[in-house]
């Protein structure tokens, strides 16, 4: 069917005569058109794959891989699980915890915070928050001392820098003959974080385990023990191997658990923007059936004499199927360049676009990342193409079709 005057005489088709300018015209735009197409959907992809990887990168880097704790929500031992969870291979740091809620009050405001208690030493095990310092360090946390770290966006909330000091009121109660009043501890700040996700820069403060045990009333008791994972893509297979070999009955919940309606929304939202976006290309595609509609009206004379030489239907079909095949693959090799281009630039465009007209795409208090991150993914590309062409060559099939039923005596009767 494809032989090489078929293909020869397609590519003839494509350039332009003075009278078929108009249809030259039509063809740019449907060669545009998917390459636009292309490149929006190459690179909206990356940038919700850059999302995915930045949101699951910020959480489970504040956030334990999985963590263990008694039935009761509380460990009283945890020390003696710690030979089990250090033989078993897929687990490389683990760390005791306690976490309740609280309100910190400073001079000028109030605000409701996640308060957690850590080991100093333990901690870098199995979070990165020491990474994140941006004033004071975390060793400055010591018992007894009643130091607190705290987020960016909460400390700039309480407007209160290193050194200051602020109110950690706790839900334990106290009974004095005053009454039943709340119990208040003056803790200084010692340090400030930036993760640069709001949700932990706003509402998490940190604190020295054994001042949290005593505020919080949890005397040699912990919440629980955060493990930190080697692939965190196999939580779920490890946190039941280790399951098996905990000398107890305890609660055991891996971070897929735990932050699962999340991802599966985004991945919800990754395939619904998919389809969406394919639309678009789908759109573009099949502006190449009006494209071949009027190249074949344009040439039913030149099809009528070709089929008086000799050349079949097949062959007639063959010739606008390669035609519109040039325009799709043309189209999605422009823009599969151009998102491919796009995707791998997009953390530096964005912010000279900002800086340009002086706004603020994605604002902190509103989003969860404040940046543009982008992850650009060869599957998808390749997946994205591929689907753009053969939207291409199915929009050929019908005008193909018809050219091949032009019928030689009527088209050249009044020739």
């Amino acid at each position: 069917m494809f032989k090489p005057l078929i293909v020869y005489i397609g590519l003839r088709y494509t350039r332009a005569r003075r009278r078929t300018r108009f249809i030259s015209f039509i063809t740019l735009t449907s060669v545009l058109g998917i390459a636009l197409g292309v490149t929006a959907l190459i690179t909206v992809l990356s940038v919700m794959n850059g999302f995915e990887a930045e949101l699951r990168e910020r959480i489970l880097g504040m956030t334990s891989h999985a963590s263990i704790s008694g039935m009761e929500g509380e460990l009283a031992d945890w020390q003696v699980l710690v030979p089990a969870v250090r033989t078993e291979p897929g687990v490389v740091g683990w760390a005791p915890y306690i976490e309740g809620q609280a309100m910190l009050s400073s001079e000028r405001r109030v605000s409701g915070v996640m308060l957690r208690g850590i080991l100093t030493d333990l901690e870098p095990r199995v979070s990165e928050v020491a990474e994140h310092l941006v004033a004071g360090r975390l060793d400055d946390l010591k018992p007894g001392e009643f130091g607190i770290v705290l987020g960016a966006e909460l400390a700039d909330y309480l407007g209160v820098v290193t050194g200051d000091k602020l109110t950690v009121i706790s839900p334990q109660l106290n009974a004095t003959p005053a009454g039943i009043l709340p119990r208040l501890k003056r803790f200084t700040v010692v340090g400030v974080f930036k993760v640069g996700m709001y949700e932990y820069d706003r509402n998490l403060a940190l604190i020295q385990m054994a001042d949290a045990a005593r505020l919080l009333r949890m005397d040699d008791r912990v919440t629980g023990l955060r493990l930190k994972l080697a692939d965190v893509f196999q939580a779920r297979s490890v946190v039941n191997a280790l399951g098996t070999r905990l000398p107890g009955a305890y609660q055991i919940a891996d971070w897929t658990q735990a932050h699962s309606n999340f991802f599966k929304a985004i991945q919800t939202e990754k395939r619904v923007m998919f389809i969406i976006l394919l639309l678009i290309v789908a759109v573009a595609a099949f502006n190449i059936v009006s494209t071949l509609v009027m190249v074949v009206t344009d040439k039913r004379a030149d099809i009528a004499i070709l089929r008086t030489l000799g050349m079949t239907p097949a062959a007639v079909m063959g010739i606008f199927i390669v035609l519109g095949s040039l325009i799709g693959a043309f189209g999605t090799l422009l823009g599969g360049v151009g998102g491919i281009v796009l995707a791998l630039n997009v953390e530096t465009l964005v912010p000279a676009l900002e800086r340009l007209f002086g706004v603020q795409f994605l604002s902190a208090d509103v989003y969860y990342i404040s940046e543009l991150p982008s992850r650009l993914l060869w599957s998808d590309v390749t997946r994205i193409t591929g689907m753009a062409f053969l939207l291409s060559i199915l929009a050929t099939l019908y005008p193909a079709w018809q050219a091949s039923r032009i019928k030689p005596a009527e088209e050249l009767r009044y020739e």
